[in-house]
């Protein structure tokens, strides 16, 4: 009996945690559409271009090689010309040092004081260094001492460096804002999440001469839909390739609670019970399929093998798998 009786206060406390959620929900996707809609967003006069773009994952969920580690987190080496560019520094679930970042950079023969630039897409756990970081709103490399270089760094949001690597502190960008000539931030795209709350994420455009602009993405919370639309508003040059997250865990996550797809909760704007759907990967690769890109690379770390099977299936020769160490040469 008193099994029973503990078991209902149990589930009554869900109830409630749920109803809460999902009010904060309601009132948090109004906020997040009152603010994308005061945004005003006008196009990047003369954004430059860069001759070549290289992109190399570093923290990803599969590898090209069993001498790489792998996580459900995203860090990828953007070489544009001369500017090296390191997006987001994968998760490090284990608060291992060297961190996988650091080990699979070791294996590619990279440095970090080879970097020109870091760029944070979001600050969420699996792009800052884990857990802590999230919670702190600090970034790791990895769980000891890294010695930054003195480089431009940008987030969404405030940031600061951890007790781990100091060094430069992040500049705040929230607008679409040139970074380097050819390189770009489509500015951030407001979301509120269930669970992960309001949700801020930037994206770079990258415009490739005589190809077009090139997205990369570390999670996609914005959806790529809006993606898309904030990049043609801002840019004459057409959509050449769109990589990385999206963030879709449908019939599979990478992260789970026992049954319970954590992904697929955390992931959406909607309540649990009318989570991701097969109906939104539809939904994706029509929107990209109207911009016909040459390129389309869809990062595994959060979105399921059968979300990727239906991206191959859809665009053909034009897709290519993101693997820790295997380049995507544009």
């Amino acid at each position: 009996m008193i099994i029973i009786y503990i078991l209902c206060i149990l589930a009554a406390c869900i109830v409630l945690i749920i109803a809460k959620k999902t009010l904060e929900l309601q009132k948090g996707r109004q906020r997040a559409e009152t603010q994308r809609t005061a945004m005003k967003i006008e196009k990047l006069s003369d954004p430059g271009e860069v001759q070549t773009l290289t992109l190399l994952p570093l923290v990803e969920y599969y590898a090209d090689g069993p001498q790489f580690k792998t996580e459900p987190g995203v860090s990828y080496l953007i070489d544009a010309d001369d500017t090296r560019i390191l997006l987001d520094v994968g998760f490090n679930k284990k608060k291992e040092h060297p961190s996988p970042l650091l080990h699979n950079m070791e294996n590619l023969g990279i440095r970090v004081s080879d970097l020109d630039m870091i760029f944070f897409s979001h600050l969420h756990l699996d792009h800052l260094g884990g857990m802590r970081e999230q919670k702190h709103k600090t970034f790791s490399l990895s769980h000891g001492p890294v010695t930054l270089p003195d480089i431009p760094v940008y987030a969404p949001e405030p940031l600061s460096p951890s007790s781990w690597n100091p060094g430069p502190r992040p500049q705040a960008i929230t607008g679409p804002i040139i970074l380097t000539p050819g390189i770009a931030s489509i500015g951030v795209i407001p979301r509120y999440l269930f669970l992960m709350g309001y949700t801020l994420e930037n994206a770079l455009a990258v415009n490739v001469a005589g190809k077009g602009i090139v997205i990369i993405i570390g999670c996609g919370h914005q959806t790529i839909e809006r993606i898309i639309d904030r990049t043609l508003a801002l840019f004459d040059e057409p959509i050449y390739g769109i990589i990385g997250g999206l963030h879709y865990p449908v019939r599979g996550g990478r992260i789970m609670l026992g049954p319970i797809n954590i992904q697929r909760i955390v992931g959406s704007d909607r309540p649990p019970w009318n989570g991701l759907q097969e109906s939104d990967v539809d939904s994706a690769i029509n929107a990209i399929k109207k911009v016909s890109p040459k390129i389309v690379a869809l990062s595994p770390h959060d979105s399921s093998d059968w979300a990727i099977d239906q991206f191959r299936k859809a665009f053909g020769d034009a897709y290519v798998d993101v693997k820790v160490g295997k380049k995507i040469i544009i």
